[in-house]
Order: C-alpha cells, then sequence, then structure tokens
C-alpha cells in the first residue's frame, strides 16, 4: 500500500489539515501503516502537485492558518482504480528477527532478555490496541456503520496478530528457559511438531 493512496483513502471522507490525517492515522492504521509526520506532510505537498489533492489556507485569527486539504476528482479517480487492483504484499522486514536469528551468538540470558523486551514491547502495544478498540475514535464515529466496521476489522487484525506474537515470544522464552537451544531444529520446532 502507498501512502499516498492511504492519505487519499482518508480525504475521501472530507477534507482534513496535515494534523488531522497524522492523528487519524495514529488512532486508526497505525498498527499496520506508520506514518512520520514530515513524510505526511511531504506526501500531502506532492499529492496537491499532481492534482489528486487541493489545498485551502483558512485564515485563523488567534492561531496560525490552517491548511486544509481535499480530494479532487482525479485524486477520487486515483483511489478508486488502487482499490480495485489486487493488492501485492510487499515482505517486511524485522529487525528483532535478525538479532534472534544470531542470537546463538549470544549467551543464553542476552537471549532470553532479547525475547523479554520484545514481548514487553507486544503486551504494550497490544493493551493499547485493546483499549482502543473499546473506545471508538472521534473520527470513526464520525463515519457511517459500513466505514466503521473495516476500520475496526483491520483492528482486530492487528489484535489477533499480536496475541498470536506475543504466545510465540513466551513459548520461545519456556524452550530456551528449559534448555531446548542445545536441541537444535528439534528444539525450536518441538512444539509445532508436537501440536
Amino acid at each position: 500500500m502507498s501512502l499516498d493512496h492511504a492519505i487519499l483513502g482518508f480525504l475521501s471522507y472530507g477534507p482534513k489539515t496535515g494534523y488531522e490525517l497524522k492523528k487519524l492515522f495514529n488512532q486508526s492504521v497505525r498498527h499496520f501503516w506508520p506514518v512520520q509526520q514530515s513524510q505526511l506532510y511531504r506526501t500531502l505537498l506532492r499529492l496537491a502537485d499532481e492534482g489528486f489533492a487541493t489545498r485551502e489556507v483558512v485564515a485563523q485569527e488567534s492561531r496560525p492558518n490552517r491548511k486544509l486539504y481535499h480530494i479532487t476528482e482525479e485524486g477520487r479517480a486515483e483511489f478508486s482504480r488502487w482499490m480495485s487492483e489486487p493488492a501485492t504484499e510487499v515482505p517486511s522486514r524485522s529487525p528483532f528477527l535478525i538479532q534472534l536469528f544470531f542470537a546463538g551468538r549470544m549467551e543464553k540470558d542476552e537471549a532470553r532478555c532479547l525475547l523479554h523486551q520484545k514481548a514487553d514491547e507486544v503486551r504494550e502495544l497490544l493493551q493499547m490496541y485493546e483499549h482502543g478498540s473499546k473506545r471508538s475514535p472521534r473520527e470513526a464515529e464520525e463515519i457511517d456503520a459500513n466505514d466503521q466496521f473495516y476500520w475496526f476489522l483491520t483492528l482486530d487484525y492487528g489484535i489477533e496478530a499480536l496475541r498470536f506474537s506475543l504466545r510465540w515470544l513466551e513459548e520461545a522464552i519456556e524452550r530456551i528457559e528449559a534448555g531446548r537451544s542445545s536441541d537444535g531444529k528439534d528444539g525450536a520446532l518441538h512444539h509445532r511438531r508436537s501440536s
């Protein structure tokens, strides 16, 4: 998925400032598509240059002017075209898994610490996403029920993926603590084979 199309999708709900878009990304799709503020603003400027969005400057008396972005007809057509094409998944890169891959070069306690740190990170994200699923962000309440369904369906996916990751991490820690690393492949694949 390109950031361009994600932004066009959000603009299809209605005009937004860069700040509002960043907040919307954080409250809705951050679990699978995080974005940096600078990257967001660069993309908005490019979308305007390419004719997919327009920028309206709204004067404010006591605060800086707001730059409100609107999707254009060309932007809607591009978003529609992109939505109708099959999405190709890009293989993800995981710095954690590279570290784990080479954890045999570490002491057992260091490897276990690596897994514990990752498990803590996953628990924190899981708590945040589960909490988010119980309360709708204001932006989600402003869209119709059909759109809300798909927004929260992706959140459900994120929660389930994190639950799987946490379960896997906890089992990996147990295998290391049980001394299964000395069993090589059999120690690593024991759980899968026995289930």
